[in-house]
């Protein structure tokens, strides 16, 4: 159970920090979602530009089993890298965003 406290505070620490740095010149806006309840955390973007409204994730990632599950990841610097530097063990992360075939070829879980 330790460890699945540090990986919740991992994930809100990068969604965290990624929130601060806002768009520059734009009206969007990027918004943390946290549910520790259900293990689930997302970092929205929305608003709107002109008259063209935007909802979007930049970050999805959950909790299944002890494991980080990262559905999505719209960042340069990448949230697997930012787990890793934490200490966090490849072993416990899953690229979801790869189909499970693709998965067996990274040196990441495969779930």
């Amino acid at each position: 159970m330790a460890d699945l406290e540090k990986y919740r505070d991992y994930i809100e620490e990068i969604i965290s920090y990624r929130a601060k740095h806002q768009y520059v010149n734009s009206s969007l806006q990027k918004k943390p979602v946290f549910d520790r309840n259900h293990d689930r955390y997302l970092l929205m973007v929305n608003g709107f530009e002109g008259t063209k409204r935007y909802n979007y994730a930049v970050i999805d990632v959950e909790i299944i089993n002890g494991k980080i599950w990262i559905h999505y990841d719209g960042t340069e610097e990448g949230v697997a890298t930012y787990l890793l530097e934490k200490g966090v063990p490849k072993s416990d992360i899953v690229l979801a965003f790869y189909s499970p075939e693709k998965r067996k070829f990274t040196e990441f879980a495969v779930a």
